[in-house]
Protein backbone atom coordinates (compact mmCIF):
# COMPACT_ATOMS: atom_id res chain seq x y z
CA UNK A 1 0.00 0.00 0.00
CA UNK A 2 1.43 3.45 -0.99
CA UNK A 3 2.17 5.69 1.69
CA UNK A 4 0.69 8.83 0.97
CA UNK A 5 -1.50 8.47 -2.65
CA UNK A 6 -2.64 12.24 -4.60
CA UNK A 7 -6.05 13.04 -4.26
CA UNK A 8 -5.39 15.51 -7.39
CA UNK A 9 -9.02 17.10 -6.76
CA UNK A 10 -8.47 18.72 -3.58
CA UNK A 11 -5.03 20.36 -4.25
CA UNK A 12 -6.85 21.88 -6.96
CA UNK A 13 -4.89 20.11 -10.40
CA UNK A 14 -7.24 19.10 -12.91
CA UNK A 15 -8.01 15.50 -12.93
CA UNK A 16 -8.50 13.04 -16.21
CA UNK A 17 -12.06 12.46 -16.89
CA UNK A 18 -12.85 9.20 -14.43
CA UNK A 19 -14.99 6.25 -16.27
CA UNK A 20 -18.85 6.66 -16.21
CA UNK A 21 -19.38 4.17 -13.34
CA UNK A 22 -17.14 6.15 -10.77
CA UNK A 23 -19.63 9.00 -11.64
CA UNK A 24 -22.74 7.83 -12.34
CA UNK A 25 -25.09 5.47 -10.59
CA UNK A 26 -25.95 3.33 -13.06
CA UNK A 27 -23.99 0.03 -12.56
CA UNK A 28 -21.67 -1.49 -9.74
CA UNK A 29 -18.31 -2.98 -10.56
CA UNK A 30 -18.26 -6.40 -12.27
CA UNK A 31 -18.93 -9.00 -9.14
CA UNK A 32 -20.95 -6.54 -6.60
CA UNK A 33 -24.36 -7.09 -8.60
CA UNK A 34 -25.06 -10.73 -7.30
CA UNK A 35 -23.87 -11.95 -3.91
CA UNK A 36 -22.43 -9.08 -2.22
CA UNK A 37 -19.34 -11.65 -0.99
CA UNK A 38 -16.98 -8.31 -1.31
CA UNK A 39 -16.71 -4.89 0.48
CA UNK A 40 -17.50 -2.20 -1.98
CA UNK A 41 -16.78 1.50 -0.63
CA UNK A 42 -19.90 3.32 -1.60
CA UNK A 43 -19.01 7.18 -2.18
CA UNK A 44 -21.16 9.86 -2.22
CA UNK A 45 -20.27 13.35 -3.44
CA UNK A 46 -21.89 16.03 -5.84
CA UNK A 47 -18.56 17.02 -7.11
CA UNK A 48 -17.79 15.26 -9.53
CA UNK A 49 -14.03 15.73 -9.37
CA UNK A 50 -13.24 14.81 -5.65
CA UNK A 51 -15.97 11.53 -6.52
CA UNK A 52 -13.37 10.23 -8.89
CA UNK A 53 -10.54 10.91 -7.42
CA UNK A 54 -11.79 9.10 -4.50
CA UNK A 55 -13.24 6.00 -5.91
CA UNK A 56 -9.44 5.61 -8.23
CA UNK A 57 -7.50 6.13 -4.63
CA UNK A 58 -9.51 3.37 -2.89
CA UNK A 59 -9.53 1.55 -6.40
CA UNK A 60 -5.61 2.08 -6.60
CA UNK A 61 -5.18 -0.27 -3.38
CA UNK A 62 -7.73 -2.95 -4.72
CA UNK A 63 -10.89 -1.80 -2.55
CA UNK A 64 -13.90 -1.54 -5.08
CA UNK A 65 -15.72 1.56 -4.93
CA UNK A 66 -18.79 3.44 -6.68
CA UNK A 67 -19.89 6.91 -6.72
CA UNK A 68 -22.64 8.47 -6.85
CA UNK A 69 -23.48 12.84 -7.35
CA UNK A 70 -26.52 12.03 -4.35
CA UNK A 71 -27.79 10.12 -1.75
CA UNK A 72 -30.96 9.19 -3.11
CA UNK A 73 -29.43 7.50 -6.44
CA UNK A 74 -27.84 5.37 -3.88
CA UNK A 75 -31.70 4.06 -2.40
CA UNK A 76 -32.14 3.44 -6.02
CA UNK A 77 -30.08 0.63 -5.67
CA UNK A 78 -29.19 -2.50 -3.74
CA UNK A 79 -25.98 -1.75 -2.66
CA UNK A 80 -26.44 -0.72 0.85
CA UNK A 81 -26.96 -4.22 1.59
CA UNK A 82 -23.32 -4.84 0.14
CA UNK A 83 -20.92 -5.36 2.68
CA UNK A 84 -18.49 -2.24 3.32
CA UNK A 85 -18.74 1.29 4.41
CA UNK A 86 -19.86 4.64 3.18
CA UNK A 87 -18.00 8.31 2.21
CA UNK A 88 -20.65 11.00 2.26
CA UNK A 89 -19.88 14.47 1.80
CA UNK A 90 -21.79 16.24 4.38
CA UNK A 91 -22.94 19.16 1.96
CA UNK A 92 -24.84 18.48 -0.68
CA UNK A 93 -28.00 19.71 -2.52
CA UNK A 94 -31.12 17.62 -1.58
CA UNK A 95 -30.28 15.04 0.66
CA UNK A 96 -27.10 16.21 3.09
CA UNK A 97 -24.72 13.85 4.23
CA UNK A 98 -26.25 14.13 8.17
CA UNK A 99 -29.82 13.80 6.96
CA UNK A 100 -28.78 10.70 5.03
CA UNK A 101 -27.22 9.00 7.93
CA UNK A 102 -30.45 9.51 9.31
CA UNK A 103 -32.74 7.67 7.28
CA UNK A 104 -30.53 4.84 7.07
CA UNK A 105 -30.55 4.62 10.72
CA UNK A 106 -34.17 4.75 10.38
CA UNK A 107 -34.30 1.92 7.52
CA UNK A 108 -32.10 -0.27 10.15
CA UNK A 109 -29.04 0.19 7.93
CA UNK A 110 -25.64 -0.13 9.90
CA UNK A 111 -23.16 0.44 7.83
CA UNK A 112 -20.06 2.39 8.73
CA UNK A 113 -20.10 6.21 7.61
CA UNK A 114 -16.89 8.08 7.33
CA UNK A 115 -17.80 12.17 6.73
CA UNK A 116 -15.95 13.96 4.48
CA UNK A 117 -16.41 17.61 4.53
CA UNK A 118 -14.45 20.73 3.60
CA UNK A 119 -17.14 23.12 6.02
CA UNK A 120 -16.68 20.96 9.37
CA UNK A 121 -17.20 22.06 12.55
CA UNK A 122 -17.91 20.63 16.45
CA UNK A 123 -21.50 20.26 16.84
CA UNK A 124 -22.06 19.05 13.34
CA UNK A 125 -18.78 16.07 14.46
CA UNK A 126 -20.48 15.73 17.55
CA UNK A 127 -24.10 15.47 15.82
CA UNK A 128 -22.15 12.54 12.83
CA UNK A 129 -20.20 10.98 15.91
CA UNK A 130 -22.94 10.37 18.24
CA UNK A 131 -25.21 9.29 15.66
CA UNK A 132 -22.64 6.31 14.92
CA UNK A 133 -20.33 7.59 12.37
CA UNK A 134 -16.65 5.59 11.95
CA UNK A 135 -15.07 9.38 11.42
CA UNK A 136 -15.85 12.40 10.12
CA UNK A 137 -12.24 14.01 8.38
CA UNK A 138 -12.20 17.65 6.82
CA UNK A 139 -11.29 18.45 2.84
CA UNK A 140 -8.38 18.36 2.64
CA UNK A 141 -7.51 14.98 3.69
CA UNK A 142 -4.07 13.47 3.53
CA UNK A 143 -4.76 10.00 1.44
CA UNK A 144 -3.58 7.30 4.03
CA UNK A 145 -5.89 9.00 7.02
CA UNK A 146 -8.72 8.51 4.44
CA UNK A 147 -7.36 4.80 3.89
CA UNK A 148 -6.88 3.92 7.29
CA UNK A 149 -10.55 5.41 8.05
CA UNK A 150 -11.59 2.95 5.53
CA UNK A 151 -9.91 0.00 6.85
CA UNK A 152 -11.26 0.65 9.67
CA UNK A 153 -14.55 1.29 9.04
CA UNK A 154 -14.64 -1.96 6.66
CA UNK A 155 -13.52 -4.08 9.74
CA UNK A 156 -15.86 -3.25 12.03
CA UNK A 157 -18.57 -3.85 8.99
CA UNK A 158 -16.68 -7.25 8.95
CA UNK A 159 -17.45 -7.67 12.83
CA UNK A 160 -21.36 -6.21 12.78
CA UNK A 161 -22.50 -8.44 9.93
CA UNK A 162 -20.84 -11.46 12.49
CA UNK A 163 -22.97 -10.34 15.07
CA UNK A 164 -26.13 -9.98 13.04
CA UNK A 165 -25.48 -13.50 11.35
CA UNK A 166 -24.78 -15.10 15.43
CA UNK A 167 -27.56 -13.02 16.55
CA UNK A 168 -30.18 -14.64 14.05
CA UNK A 169 -29.00 -18.19 14.25
CA UNK A 170 -29.59 -17.61 18.20
CA UNK A 171 -33.18 -16.45 17.72
CA UNK A 172 -33.86 -18.76 15.61
CA UNK A 173 -32.74 -21.31 18.30
CA UNK A 174 -34.33 -19.47 20.69
CA UNK A 175 -37.81 -20.04 18.97
CA UNK A 176 -37.29 -23.99 19.37
CA UNK A 177 -37.50 -23.70 22.96
CA UNK A 178 -41.16 -24.04 24.80
CA UNK A 179 -41.54 -21.22 27.23
CA UNK A 180 -40.22 -23.06 30.25
CA UNK A 181 -36.98 -23.85 28.43
CA UNK A 182 -36.66 -20.43 28.26
CA UNK A 183 -37.40 -19.53 31.77
CA UNK A 184 -34.28 -22.42 32.56
CA UNK A 185 -32.11 -20.55 30.13
CA UNK A 186 -32.76 -17.41 31.59
CA UNK A 187 -32.07 -18.69 34.92
CA UNK A 188 -29.16 -20.29 34.04
CA UNK A 189 -27.70 -16.90 32.01
CA UNK A 190 -28.46 -15.06 35.19
CA UNK A 191 -26.16 -17.75 37.33
CA UNK A 192 -29.22 -19.01 39.15
CA UNK A 193 -28.85 -22.35 40.61
CA UNK A 194 -30.67 -25.30 39.60
CA UNK A 195 -32.31 -25.76 43.16
CA UNK A 196 -33.29 -21.88 43.25
CA UNK A 197 -34.48 -21.96 40.01
CA UNK A 198 -36.74 -25.07 40.84
CA UNK A 199 -38.08 -22.99 43.57
CA UNK A 200 -38.69 -19.69 41.61
CA UNK A 201 -40.41 -21.57 38.93
CA UNK A 202 -42.84 -23.99 41.33
CA UNK A 203 -40.83 -27.03 39.61
CA UNK A 204 -38.71 -29.88 41.14
CA UNK A 205 -34.85 -29.70 40.39
CA UNK A 206 -35.07 -33.02 38.65
CA UNK A 207 -36.99 -31.23 35.87
CA UNK A 208 -34.97 -28.45 35.96
CA UNK A 209 -31.97 -29.95 35.10
CA UNK A 210 -34.11 -31.75 32.24
CA UNK A 211 -35.16 -28.60 31.13
CA UNK A 212 -31.00 -27.15 30.74
CA UNK A 213 -30.10 -30.30 29.40
CA UNK A 214 -33.15 -29.70 26.54
CA UNK A 215 -31.91 -26.31 26.37
CA UNK A 216 -27.96 -26.97 25.74
CA UNK A 217 -29.42 -29.40 23.18
CA UNK A 218 -31.33 -27.61 21.09
CA UNK A 219 -29.39 -24.07 21.73
CA UNK A 220 -26.10 -26.42 20.08
CA UNK A 221 -24.30 -25.14 23.41
CA UNK A 222 -21.64 -27.32 24.57
CA UNK A 223 -20.96 -25.42 27.58
CA UNK A 224 -22.84 -23.09 29.74
CA UNK A 225 -20.55 -20.36 28.69
CA UNK A 226 -21.91 -21.18 25.39
CA UNK A 227 -25.43 -20.78 26.78
CA UNK A 228 -25.28 -17.46 27.95
CA UNK A 229 -23.36 -16.24 25.07
CA UNK A 230 -26.31 -17.47 23.17
CA UNK A 231 -28.20 -15.49 25.51
CA UNK A 232 -26.38 -12.39 25.40
CA UNK A 233 -26.38 -12.32 21.79
CA UNK A 234 -30.34 -12.17 21.49
CA UNK A 235 -32.22 -8.55 21.02
CA UNK A 236 -32.95 -7.34 24.67
CA UNK A 237 -36.90 -7.17 23.03
CA UNK A 238 -36.79 -10.76 22.73
CA UNK A 239 -35.48 -11.55 26.01
CA UNK A 240 -37.97 -9.40 27.47
CA UNK A 241 -40.82 -10.47 25.26
CA UNK A 242 -40.51 -13.96 25.27
CA UNK A 243 -38.87 -15.90 28.22
CA UNK A 244 -41.77 -13.84 30.32
CA UNK A 245 -44.31 -16.07 28.52
CA UNK A 246 -46.48 -18.33 30.31
CA UNK A 247 -45.07 -21.74 30.73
Amino acid sequence: MPALLKIDAYRGTPVAAAPDRLLSHSAPPSGLSDGHDNPVVLVVDDDDEVRASLCELLESVGIAAVGFAAANRLLETDLLDAPGCLILDVRMPGLSGLAFQEQLIARGVGKPIIFLTGHGDIPMTAKAMKAGAADFLTKPVRDQTLLDAVTLALAADVRQRAENRSRRHSLELYATLTPRERQVLEAVAQGRLNKCTAFDLGISEVTVKLHRSSVMRKMGARSVADLVRAWQSLPVDAQREIAHEPA
